[in-house]
């Protein structure tokens, strides 16, 4: 291995919850390749601690007292931004998953992840692989619930203040690759998205490849939430 592989990936935990804190710090903290270095209980002291001791990944916890994990995402994302943040979540903190997304976060796990498989997704996250769980992904790409809309004109013209064509946007995709960007969406791994549409798994991840690209997306996850704010599923 080389000595960049063997250098530990330097972690700050943050969390309100002092057990669920010292927990998982003290987990990580006898796993191989790990190093904690603080664990503080709100946004304000991450920002504080990232900006002076630069960790390389963040586990931060979404609701939190004097500043919650969304605004601390944002704010690292300008003072810090090589820090990579994993957000830690429950089922119903999807809302504020999304935003921290959009916000700048790679990721989200759940607090219920074993400790070796949150190591292994920390190691991943320095790396610049975003780590995250199929089960929150399908979740946050289920559609929203349709809103009635009001009458409008035969042809109205296109509204300024609606930003770009949806469907133009996707016109830059073949009709392949916005079938593999549905499929994202649902929350399917590769092999999955490869099974149904008879693909080797290298010819789908050329496919999110260009997806992204063309999209101009970070991760597949933001792939997902671009589906469905386009409704596509």
């Amino acid at each position: 291995m080389s000595g960049h592989e063997e250098d530990p990936v330097r972690v700050l935990v943050v969390d309100d919850q002092e057990l669920v804190r010292e927990g998982i710090a003290s987990l990580l903290g006898i796993q191989p390749g790990i190093t904690v270095i603080g664990a503080v209980p709100d946004g304000r002291q991450a920002v504080d601690i990232a900006c002076a001791e630069h960790p390389d990944v963040i586990l931060m916890d979404v609701r939190m007292p004097v500043m919650d994990g969304v605004t601390a995402v944002a704010l690292l994302s300008e003072r810090a931004p090589l820090c990579r943040v994993i957000m830690l979540t429950t089922f119903d903190d999807d809302r504020y998953v999304s935003e921290a997304l959009r916000a700048g976060a790679i990721g989200y796990l759940l607090k219920n992840l074993p400790s070796a498989q949150l190591a292994a997704a920390i190691r991943l996250a320095r790396a610049g692989v975003a780590p995250l769980d199929a089960s929150i992904t399908r979740r946050l790409a289920a559609p929203r619930p349709e809103r009635p809309t009001p009458p409008r004109d035969p042809d109205p013209g296109p509204d300024p203040s609606l930003g770009p064509d949806p469907g133009r946007e996707l016109d830059v995709l073949t009709g392949r690759e916005i079938e593999v960007l549905r499929l994202i969406a649902t929350g399917s791994t590769n092999r999955e998205i490869a099974g149904r549409l008879f693909l080797s798994e290298g010819t789908v991840k050329n496919h999110i490849s260009r997806i992204l690209s063309r999209l101009n997306l970070r991760d597949r996850t933001h792939a997902a939430i671009y589906a469905r704010d386009r409704g596509l599923l």
